[in-house]
């Protein structure tokens, strides 16, 4: 059984979240550069078996696809081309980035720290692989 890894794509950042290999449980992973992220994770494949990407769909509230999906759609195109043999699946992400700021805020995170986008991305994706998790029971 491999990992599942969640994918939080921006404009300049993706946010990715990991499975423990039981699939149990979501953590953060890191943030990287748009530009970065295919290289990223085609090293961290090579180290970790992963079964699954999830990748946040964006969607604006009456169910439409957000704007963000033109960049969103090229990325998964690369995404398959470059990992054929690892499942992908979509999950619906509208409210991650409130959540993200709401679950920072009770943390107690500073004001400072809840305005590190990059932290913001990191837990927007494991909010999004944390409700696919849940999604399947």
């Amino acid at each position: 059984m491999g990992r599942i890894l969640a994918i939080d794509y921006g404009q300049k950042r993706v946010g990715l979240a990991v499975t423990d290999a039981l699939q149990i449980s979501a953590n953060g992973l890191d943030t990287v550069l748009v530009h970065e992220v295919l290289d990223y994770l085609e090293r961290y494949t090579k180290k970790e078996e992963v079964e699954k990407f999830v990748i946040g769909l964006p969607k604006q509230m009456n169910g439409q696809d957000s704007d963000s999906m033109q960049y969103i759609r090229p990325f998964v195109t690369g995404l398959q081309r470059k990992f054929p043999h690892i499942e992908l699946v979509y999950v619906d992400e509208r409210f991650t980035s409130v959540l993200a700021h709401k679950t920072m805020l009770e943390a107690g995170l500073k004001k400072k720290d809840r305005q590190n986008k990059e932290l913001v991305d990191k837990i927007s994706a494991t909010i999004i692989l944390q409700s696919y998790l849940e999604s399947r029971h």
